[in-house]
């Protein structure tokens, strides 16, 4: 489980083999046997002790900010594992197979966003027309993938642009099928200009963090990517590898609007969009943990939606320790 801190003032310790937190006037135990991580969304106090027992039974603690983005995280300071890995994400990316790896992410985020709108068609026969009109547009953009040949560099911006042409058609999609309460022109971040992108953002916010958390435990380096270029402190392979995770997201987002559970009170203003507040926390972070603990059908055996990202995350480590192998030369002796 994800234990979720989102109430101001929040104490969480340590007590014997458990987690004691204290809210308002509420207090309650969790063994850490039944927690995979710690997300704190407010301001709350921790005892070193507390942080101390999260980082021994391998729990990261994760800090968000009001928007839902992860600014912080506790977690051990040991690698994940071969330093080969990393050496081979460095090489990967200048050369064409770090391209075909990079179409592959593209193309899974293609596959389940057509997906989910014609699962979405065939609950809304009324608009069932024109949502399969934009899947069908969206599987004209991911044809196009294959034509793309070369390295990360020489088509970058050619990649970045077939996303950015179909997320402008899935987003619209989007905002046609949510209830006309909640319809929305495209994307938009920090701040969010309406209800949709403030809960979207926010979920986001904590797939990135369990993202992350699978790049490190895989032994991938978070800050090396392909798609996105390498910045100060940006976690570039993240940002890559969440395109094929952003489904979960989605579709929390699109359900709870759809389902009519959420209400305005969940929304406070603030300069130039909105903001989630404790009460609209609440209630997404646990739609979306419904989500990722729904079971799926995952190569062969049944996995919860939230093991896949763990799984991806080693199936492309242990991916480039083969191909780094492969590409060993034995000199003469």
């Amino acid at each position: 489980m994800q234990l979720v801190i989102n109430t101001y003032g929040s104490y969480l310790k340590k007590k014997e083999g458990c987690f004691l937190v204290k809210a308002e006037d509420k207090e309650f135990e969790v063994s850490a046997k039944k927690v995979q991580s710690i997300l704190i969304s407010t301001g709350a106090y921790l005892s070193t002790d507390a942080i101390k027992f999260a980082v021994e039974n391998n729990i990261d603690l994760i800090f968000l900010d009001e928007f839902g983005s992860p600014y912080g995280r506790v977690w051990h300071a040991k690698l994940g594992s071969t330093v080969l890995i990393r050496r081979r994400q460095l090489e990967i990316a200048e050369k064409e197979e770090g391209l075909e790896l990079a179409k592959e992410w593209v193309s899974t985020k293609f596959d389940n966003q057509i997906n989910f709108l014609y699962t979405l068609a065939n609950s809304r026969p009324e608009k069932r027309e024109r949502i399969e009109d934009y899947a069908k547009r969206l599987e004209e953009i991911k044809s196009s993938l294959g034509n793309l040949r070369g390295t990360i560099e020489e088509k970058r911006n050619s990649l970045m642009g077939l996303e950015g042409s179909a997320g402008r058609i899935y987003f619209e999609a989007l905002s046609f099928i949510v209830p006309e309460r909640f319809e929305f022109e495209g994307r938009s971040r920090q701040p969010a200009k309406d209800e949709f992108n403030c809960l979207l953002n926010y979920a986001y916010g904590v797939l990135y963090s369990l993202v992350e958390k699978g790049c490190i435990i895989a032994g991938l380096d978070p800050y090396v990517g392909f798609v996105h270029t390498d910045n100060y402190n940006k976690r570039s392979l993240v940002f890559d590898l969440i395109d094929m995770f952003r489904i979960f997201a989605e579709q929390t987002v699109v359900y709870l609007l759809s389902q009519r559970k959420i209400k305005k009170e969940y929304f406070d203003p603030i300069r130039g969009g909105l903001t989630l507040n404790k009460e609209g926390k609440a209630v997404l972070i646990e739609a979306l943990n419904n989500i990722l603990e729904k079971a799926v059908r995952y190569s062969g055996r049944n996995i919860k939606n939230r093991d896949i990202i763990q799984f991806e995350c080693h199936r492309i480590a242990n991916s480039l320790i083969k191909k780094g192998k492969e590409n060993v030369t034995v000199g003469n002796i």
